[in-house]
């Protein structure tokens, strides 16, 4: 005879439960949009909880749901088995940071863990996934940690890639050793893992150090473009200008380039045509510039205005942004002889309003 136990227990009404309240979050979202949008971080953990102690009454999780706060994870704990890890962004995508491959500050019996992640960008939306099933890379602040992807596809996890399941890996005495190997079995000649260790840095870094040449043509020009936005002296002519990017590129992106100025200025110069007016004898650096301006645009419209505000080290606004950005590079650009002809402001204005 042959017994089937389940070994999760009242996992079909838990299910009911989190789809419940993520659908009536979403409906908070619509309804309530100027308070949801002010949850950020901790501030939406309790409301989550609310939400769910609601929900809960009669079902097997009434009197249940617990907000465990702190350092602790999960955030929210459901009849001491159960755990919701709550996640924030502003911005309009379903990527961030997580948790610690270690997972030293996991509540004790807690056995299965879902992701609930509020997008606050307009519009604002709410997911739930079991945890496991949106871990696809680790990453290495001051240790490493889970990146998570809400949209990520079944079958492309970090467990898959490493070929071992998450509660086997969790378990291990040392759960960094099979990821540290699946990481070194996919390096190229040149690179080795990178550990950054630095204890006030919470900017996830690539745990591969990657040479310049071995990047694809698209992560280049990505990499250039948000260059272009964060780091506006480029386009000035200090003996020092390409300093800031080396170091970005290394410590955030974890790239090597050993020609950072060639990047931007190689190739010299050429003639530039915007409608009907032609910009003659415009410097490479401002040819990549132009080029490229619809990206640049998005990449400042997908940036915090605190996060410009470091990098331009000056205070900016998410409605001035733009056109501080466009400011900056001006009065950098004032300084190259070759570009006094040029009025970088009035193009790259009429630039990104085409």
């Amino acid at each position: 005879m042959i017994i089937s136990v389940n070994s999760d227990p009242n996992r079909i009404e838990f299910d009911t439960l989190l789809s419940s309240t993520i659908d009536e979050l979403n409906i908070h979202a619509q309804k309530s949009t100027k308070k949801v949008a002010t949850l950020l971080g901790r501030n939406l953990e309790p409301y989550v909880r609310d939400v769910m102690t609601d929900l809960a009454v009669g079902t097997p999780f009434e009197n249940s749901i617990e907000l465990i706060g702190g350092q602790k994870f999960p955030d929210i704990v459901a009849k001491k088995y159960y755990g919701i890890e709550v996640k924030t962004t502003t911005q309009n995508h379903w990527k961030t940071t997580g948790n610690s491959v270690l997972e030293s500050t996991r509540v004790d019996d807690v056995e299965r863990i879902f992701m609930l992640f509020a997008k606050l960008a307009s519009p604002i939306e709410f997911r739930c996934r079991p945890y496991e099933e949106v871990l696809s890379e680790v990453v290495v602040t001051h240790s490493p940690r889970y990146l998570i992807d809400m949209n990520l596809e079944q079958g492309k996890t970090i467990f898959d890639k490493i070929k071992m399941p998450y509660d086997t890996l969790r378990k291990k005495e040392n759960p960094i050793r099979p990821i540290v190997d699946y990481y070194k079995s996919k390096l190229k000649p040149g690179e080795e893992l990178w550990w950054m260790d630095a204890e006030n840095n919470s900017k996830a870094s690539n745990i591969v150090i990657r040479i310049w040449n071995n990047l694809s043509l698209k992560e280049k020009q990505e990499l250039k473009n948000r260059a272009m936005v964060y780091f506006p002296e480029l386009f000035g002519n200090s003996s020092d200008k390409f300093g800031r990017l080396a170091i970005w590129l290394v410590t955030r992106e974890a790239v090597v380039c050993p020609n950072v100025r060639d990047l931007f200025t190689a190739g010299g110069k050429s003639d530039y045509v915007i409608g009907k007016k032609v910009y003659q004898k415009v410097p490479r650096i401002f040819l990549n510039l132009f080029d490229n301006v619809p990206s640049i645009v998005e990449t400042i419209m997908q940036t915090t205005a605190f996060e410009l505000s470091e990098y331009w080290e000056t205070k900016t606004t998410d409605k001035t942004k733009l056109f501080d950005w466009i400011d900056l590079v001006a009065e950098h650009a004032k300084k190259i002889q070759d570009a006094k002809h040029l009025n970088i402001k009035q193009i790259l204005t009429e630039l990104t309003l085409k």
